[in-house]
């Protein structure tokens, strides 16, 4: 495998977008990386692909920006570029929820890492006893190419709907009193924003998983996770030990949503 592809993310108060947005571009194209960045005043979320090389002095150059110096990067790797171009796009929010009061970049909700939920999750229960909850953040087709067992799924169409169903499923989660709930995602970014809204919504012990699905299978391989992580490029999923699959059991239809430039990353 000879591309390397990157996903991160970070909510933090950016300005001047117009201008960090010709920059970023200049670099990628100057290395031949595409995929796609969005930049908001609330941060920037990034999927890239190119030859390892490339990608590494690119993330040289970016961290020199003290900005992003601690951007936490997810890799995995492709035989094929599985980008079709280069999309930098200024956008009113990376992870679109319509709700300006989630804040992520004023204060995180608690996370926990891949290695500690593994091991909740082989206990049935968190460090103080309490029962552990998965609650997929994702959209219906990204959930039916797998997702972590026993995992409540509300069948979102796209991630503006969460706020929504939090409140449709109000009896459900006040049924979760003295567990903790982990909202999950790919990458990290919607199971962020989702526990955020979820503790603002009185839900007392609500965790993130750090890094999403892609982290944890970096970190835990395929422990307690049924299937693959849709991912939003020319491979569709990838399995446990992030290698590219095709056929993961979405829709022909599902699977078009995702083609390259019409759905740079999730909603």
């Amino acid at each position: 495998m000879q591309i390397l592809n990157i996903a991160a993310y970070k909510f933090i108060a950016l300005d001047l977008l117009p201008t960090l947005q010709a920059s970023l571009a200049g670099a990628l194209a100057a290395r031949h990386i595409k995929g796609s960045v969005l930049l908001a005043e609330e941060g920037i979320n990034l999927f890239l692909a190119a030859d390892s090389a490339a990608i590494h002095d690119f993330l040289a150059w970016l961290r020199l920006d003290a900005r992003f110096a601690d951007l936490d990067i997810k890799e995995s790797w492709s035989v094929t570029q599985p980008f079709g171009k280069l999309l930098v796009k200024v956008k009113p929010e990376i992870i679109r929820m319509n709700q300006p009061a989630i804040r992520p970049s004023a204060g995180r909700a608690p996370a926990v890492g891949p290695v500690a939920l593994k091991r909740w999750l082989d206990k049935g229960m968190d460090d103080v006893g309490r029962p552990v909850v998965m609650l997929d953040t994702r959209n219906t087709y990204e959930v039916e190419a797998g997702t972590f067992r026993q995992a409540m799924d509300w069948r979102l169409e796209k991630f503006t709907e969460f706020p929504q169903a939090v409140q449709d499923h109000r009896k459900d989660l006040e049924g979760l009193a003295g567990k903790t709930v982990v909202s999950f995602c790919t990458g990290g970014i919607r199971c962020e924003k989702a526990a955020i809204y979820l503790q603002q919504a009185g839900i007392s012990h609500v965790y993130q998983l750090d890094g999403g699905i892609l982290k944890y299978f970096e970190e835990c391989g395929q422990a307690h996770f049924d299937g693959e992580c849709f991912v939003f490029d020319d491979r569709r999923a990838v399995d446990a030990a992030l290698h590219p699959r095709i056929n993961v059991g979405a829709s022909s239809d599902s699977l078009a949503l995702s083609a390259v430039g019409s759905l740079p990353a999730p909603s």
